[in-house]
């Protein structure tokens, strides 16, 4: 039976008996980034639950993650890092996925936000207790297949014992610059030349946010720490007294190591996408959906849709594209499209609440789901309708393209609105 305990140094440390061997020799790491549990872009969503707890496909975004880290072979452990006070329902999470997963599951709080490079360096020493040969690195805000394994014997098969991957992708040309550009020696596979958002056109092939290291990598992010120490005695004191320890794997890792034989990637041709936004959630949804076909058929609840614990739906409602989430109540007759209705929210007899998909262009195979605005031109670009929890539509009426904030009794429709 597992033992359960709370650690007193800001960490919530969530362990199970150790059954493990020696011969153990895989960490999985999770980066949760601060923006992923502030969740702007996801509001009024996020004012109920965490952005990496957010239902995608009818699960925790973050259960994608795990579950695919399950499936790695010699794992240790998985640990979670993120500048956020943890909470009744992140440990909740993490016990229950314990529980199903059979995994020891760490959280471990930063003390300032870090970057990608920073935290892991901050907690390298607890990374490779057990002298593990390599870990994984996954930002939380991504849906994709995590070929884990595949990575794994990429790396057996390309470059030096010591080398590293990153899992990239084609996007098309326009798209590539608002993510991370990787050039590669297309017959080694080895990564010559690495610009994080550059201004003009780079390559297409780009950072998934998901890689392969060993403990060398600790070495490279040592050097730039010591770099920043450097740096911050020839300076003016500031109140920035941690800045040295902030550190970007992307910016001043990857850059630095590309061309050196050290960095490689490994293309994957399976779905991939960042979840930034409420719209890209529905996008992303439909991409796990899919792929429950084959690992979850009894997922499967619709035209891309997932409906959550104690909804009741009344006859002849029409749901497509959307996200349902537990206790709503859909009167009959009524319409959702592209929609994510909030927890106990209801919707009444004959209503409809329509929003505008914000997917990526189905005609080109490399699209990706552009970053939203929440307003273009001074008014409020058209997107997913969002309602927050507790809020109740009339009959008859229509909602569309608009937010609504949480505890809200509606009692006319509203287009392209933020109600308040």
């Amino acid at each position: 039976m597992c033992e359960f305990n709370l650690n007193c140094y800001a960490h919530v440390i969530l362990c199970f008996e150790k059954c493990y061997t020696n011969k153990v020799v895989i960490i999985i790491f999770l980066k949760i980034f601060k923006h992923c549990f502030s969740g702007t872009r996801f509001r009024p969503l996020s004012f109920e639950v965490p952005k990496p707890l957010f239902p995608v496909a009818g699960v925790p975004m973050l259960q994608h993650h795990i579950e695919a880290c399950a499936k790695v072979p010699n794992m240790k452990e998985i640990l979670l890092i993120g500048f956020y006070q943890p909470n009744e329902e992140l440990n909740r999470f993490l016990l229950n996925a314990q529980q199903e997963f059979k995994i020891s599951i760490r959280y471990l709080q930063e003390y300032a936000a870090l970057g990608t490079g920073g935290g892991i360096y901050h907690f390298r020493d607890q990374i490779v207790s057990g002298s593990p040969e390599a870990f994984f690195v996954l930002n939380a805000d991504v849906c994709s297949a995590f070929p884990l394994t595949e990575m794994l014997s990429f790396q057996k098969e390309h470059g030096e014992p010591n080398s590293f991957v990153i899992l990239g992708t084609t996007a098309n040309r326009k798209q590539s610059m608002n993510y991370g550009c990787i050039v590669e020696n297309e017959e080694s596979n080895e990564v010559l030349h690495y610009v994080e958002k550059p201004s003009t056109f780079v390559s297409d092939i780009i950072n998934c946010g998901i890689y392969l290291f060993n403990p060398d990598i600790f070495q490279h992010i040592g050097a730039v720490f010591q770099k920043n120490q450097q740096d911050m005695l020839l300076e003016e004191p500031t109140n920035g007294w941690h800045r040295a320890e902030a550190i970007r794997l992307e910016q001043d890792i990857f850059t630095a190591l590309a061309g050196q034989g050290k960095l490689y990637v490994y293309k994957t041709l399976s779905f991939w996408s960042q979840i930034k936004s409420a719209g890209s959630a529905i996008y992303a949804s439909r991409l796990y959906l899919n792929q429950y076909h084959t690992t979850h058929p009894e997922r499967l609840l619709g035209p891309n849709v997932s409906i959550g614990t104690g909804v009741t739906i009344g006859a002849g409602v029409r749901v497509r594209e959307s996200i349902i989430l537990h206790g709503a109540n859909l009167q009959d007759h009524c319409c959702v499209l592209n929609s994510i209705v909030g927890w106990d929210s209801t919707i009444g007899k004959w209503a409809r609440v329509e929003g505008t998909p914000s997917d990526p262009n189905p005609n080109d195979p490399y699209a990706k789901i552009d970053s939203e605005t929440l307003f273009r031109e001074g008014k409020l670009t058209p997107s997913i309708t969002i309602l927050g929890c507790n809020v109740t539509i009339p009959s008859e009426v229509i909602i569309l393209n608009s937010i609504v904030l949480p505890h809200k009794d509606l009692n006319r429709g509203f287009k392209n609105q933020i109600i308040l």
